[in-house]
This record gives C-alpha cells, sequence and structure tokens, in this order.
C-alpha cells in the first residue's frame, strides 16, 4: 500500500497547489505523510456526515472539493462545528486533503464533469488560463448539444442528470427559446456573466446566482440562464477524480480502493414550489 505522502503527490499532479487561487485554502489539512492509505473517499464538503461516513468506511483520506477552513482559525475546539471534524478525523487515523479551484481550471476539471453529466461536448474552456499553451486549462467550459433544445427542454435535461436537490433546477429566459451552445461552470458562477457574453453562447448553467446580477444580465442580452444547486454542480467531479486516481493506483499497483460519497451535503432540505399567479399579491 502507499504511504499518504506518494498519494497526495500523485494527487498534487492532478491539481497543483500552485494554480489555486490566491484566496484560496487548498492541500492536506490533517494526516500522517508516513501513514499507509488502502482507502479513499471522495466528497464536496468536508463535513461531519461525511467524516461519519469515512469512518464507518474505514477510509484513510477523504479528498474533498471544498476547504474545510478557507479562513484562519484560533481553534479547533470540539465543542465547535469544524473542531469536531477535525478530532473525527485524527482520532480515527483519517486524513483531509482538499482540491478546490486548483481542481476548477484543471484539464480535465470540474466543469468538464458537470459537461460530461449533462452529455454536453466541451469546445474549450470559458475563461482560458494564459500559463496553458494547450488552451484546454481555464474556468468553466464552452460547450455543444448534439441537437437543439428549448430552454425548457434544456433545464428538464439538467434536472434529469444532476444528482437531485431539494432546490432543483431554475431557468431564466423565454422557455422556448432554442440552445445551441451552453456555457457551464461548476459552483458560483454569476461573477462571469462579462465572459459569457463574450463567448456568445446561448445559456449559461451555473449555480448560486442571484438577484440583480440575473436582472442585469437578462436585461442586457437574450442570454438563458440555468440555475442548479451548488453541490449538485460539483458534484460529478467527485466521480471524475475518484476514476483519475484509480488509473494512477493501477498504473504504480496501489490497489487502492476509491469511494465516491453519495450523501447529499446540499445544505437546503425541502423545497415548497408556488404558483406564479398572474399579478403578485405582495
Amino acid at each position: 500500500m502507499p504511504r499518504l505522502s506518494e498519494v497526495i503527490a500523485a494527487l498534487d499532479a492532478l491539481w497543483p497547489p500552485s494554480r489555486a487561487e490566491q484566496w484560496d485554502a487548498v492541500g492536506t489539512v490533517c494526516g500522517d505523510p508516513d501513514a499507509e492509505v488502502s482507502r479513499v473517499l471522495f466528497a464536496v464538503d468536508p463535513v461531519q456526515e461525511i467524516v461519519d461516513e469515512a469512518v464507518k468506511l474505514e477510509a484513510d483520506l477523504i479528498v474533498a472539493h471544498h476547504p474545510l477552513y478557507l479562513r484562519g482559525t484560533t481553534t479547533v475546539e470540539a465543542g465547535t462545528f469544524k473542531g469536531r471534524v477535525v478530532h473525527t478525523l485524527i482520532k480515527n487515523d483519517i486524513a483531509l486533503h482538499v482540491a478546490h479551484t486548483n481542481a476548477d481550471t484543471a484539464d480535465p476539471g470540474v466543469s468538464d464533469a458537470l459537461a460530461g453529466a449533462l452529455d454536453l461536448r466541451v469546445t474549450g474552456p470559458l475563461v482560458p488560463d494564459p500559463s496553458d499553451p494547450a488552451g484546454r486549462r481555464g474556468l468553466g467550459r464552452i460547450c455543444e448539444l448534439d441537437h437543439p433544445e428549448t430552454l425548457r427542454e434544456f433545464a428538464a435535461r439538467a434536472a434529469a442528470r444532476l444528482p437531485r436537490t431539494a432546490q432543483g433546477i431554475r431557468a431564466a429566459g423565454d422557455p422556448d427559446a432554442l440552445i445551441r451552445t451552453v456555457a457551464v461552470s461548476g459552483g458560483s458562477g454569476d461573477s462571469l456573466f462579462a465572459e459569457v457574453r463574450a463567448a456568445g453562447v446561448d445559456a449559461f448553467l451555473t449555480s448560486d446566482l442571484r438577484h440583480h446580477p440575473v436582472s442585469e444580465a437578462r436585461g442586457t442580452s437574450p442570454l438563458a440562464l440555468v440555475d442548479a444547486a451548488h453541490w449538485a454542480t460539483e458534484w460529478p467531479w467527485c466521480e471524475q477524480a475518484a476514476a483519475q486516481l484509480d488509473a494512477i493506483s493501477e498504473r504504480h499497483g496501489w490497489g487502492l480502493r476509491t469511494h465516491v460519497s453519495r450523501t447529499v451535503t446540499d445544505p437546503w432540505t425541502a423545497h415548497a414550489p408556488s404558483d406564479v399567479p398572474s399579478s403578485p399579491s405582495i
């Protein structure tokens, strides 16, 4: 079996920490570099439910997309939410490694996995990484559909192919407008409207879209917007990442067993749809 340091070196080769945004917190949060690793659990969020799942699986390593501590802390006291996570990890000899924005812009990266889940054909990055001469790395992806669909049909495609969440899928635009090209970005994407408009696509699928940016975007272009739950747009990366580590394990003869958590850690737990009246009463 490989040591943790060997597995981390392989993960860092897939998603170099140097390619993370300066504000990000990626890399190994806890773990003994000399400890042996036989079982790895992939998940979006390093929350207590995921750590408890790793304990039951007898996993030696969790690879998470979201950081545990994005900002500094002065305590890991077990009575705190994140402190309890740290204590559970260390008590059970489970390492935690984070690949966040360095996985977003990788080739393949988070948005490649999202496009794959939606059965879209990737034609290139939405925001190319200038350090990549091949032009494949970068934030988000520009994609094509095999055949045109209405916005209504495309939203239904997203609802059927992405993991089920309480939010479901929201869409802004003419439901009957035809969609041929789509930009996708896993995670929060309303900071990318300028790049999406410049790409000339028919629709943009991302998450965490807010009222004012959406209102402005709809008022300045015919771009259709599709909003999915943050967790749902990033979960497909876990399967992609696990397959990448599987290939490395097979090449080195490590015999690792990888697992992808199906635990839904999206924080929203219920959704009550409302009828849309012809004239709203407020």
